[in-house]
């Protein structure tokens, strides 16, 4: 008997390559990369890893390997491709410029560097430290986006264009969280041991936004764009500015899935 897991796996996977054909059949300009990157492939996980081995490989190296490497980390860690799930279904449903998953699957490098930072922390997890910071090294060098494979990410998570995000090596993302670019969780200098932020559920990062040092950002907390946060934020709470202060609540259980940052109250 399947696995709810395999079975979900199955399902968007067919979806896949449902939208591949009819985007084919549209666009034939597209056929022979969609030949190459959805059609050729038997299943999801052998398609993701080779997709991405091939955007990661740098001239002279054996993107096979490293194919066969992502390959490996999702067969050893079955939970690595449930989380890929809840990041794809969460840029469906909270990004307004997509409609389907077949378009981050093939194009967001917000996805492919969140994934691409799940394979590298099993390699940390596993003792591969030096393979896990070339992994993150090709990838900071790919998307722009530099992710320490210590770092830990929970499920659901939507990077909303990506470039320029920063996340340090004892920082905490947990589910359902939304950021926009640029935005930096890191330290406040040379300090040792843990010292980056853990964000909890539900809260919407907006573009821009410094959060530095060993604070937490509370469940459903909402952060504006541009601000410097150095100080722990309330759950349900909305702070901005630099340094940031409190603003007011946090309208709602989790800012991440409304995509709202407006910091405000509306007057009606």
């Amino acid at each position: 008997m399947e696995s709810p897991l395999a079975d979900a796996t199955a399902t968007l996977w067919a979806e896949l390559r449902h939208h591949a054909d009819a985007t084919a059949t549209r666009e034939p300009a597209l056929a022979h990369h969609l030949d190459h990157t959805i059609r050729a492939h038997s299943t999801l996980e052998h398609a993701l890893a080779r997709h991405l081995a091939a955007k990661l490989t740098r001239r002279g190296e054996n993107s096979a390997r490293l194919g066969d490497t992502f390959l490996e980390a999702i067969t050893a860690d079955t939970t690595i491709v449930r989380k890929i799930l809840h990041d794809l279904h969460a840029i469906v449903t909270r990004d307004p410029a997509c409609d389907t998953p077949l378009t981050p699957f093939l194009w967001f490098k917000g996805f492919h560097a969140i994934t691409t930072h799940r394979l590298a922390h099993w390699l940390w997890e596993s003792g591969r430290e030096h393979y896990a910071l070339h992994l993150q090294s090709l990838a900071s060098e790919t998307f722009a986006v530099d992710i320490h494979p210590a770092a830990r990410l929970g499920q659901g998570i939507l990077l909303d264009h990506a470039t320029g995000f920063v996340v340090g090596e004892t920082a905490v993302i947990d589910d359902d969280v939304s950021i926009l670019h640029a935005v930096t969780l890191g330290g406040t200098g040379k300090d040792k041991g843990d010292r980056h932020p853990k964000v909890r559920r539900g809260v919407l990062i907006g573009a821009g936004a410094k959060i530095l040092g060993n604070i937490e950002i509370g469940e459903g907390a909402k952060i504006g764009a541009g601000s410097v946060v150095l100080q722990p934020v309330a759950p349900h709470t909305t702070v901005a500015g630099v340094p940031a202060i409190l603003v007011g609540p946090a309208p709602g259980d989790a800012p991440a899935f409304d995509m709202d940052h407006n910091i405000w109250t509306p007057v009606i």
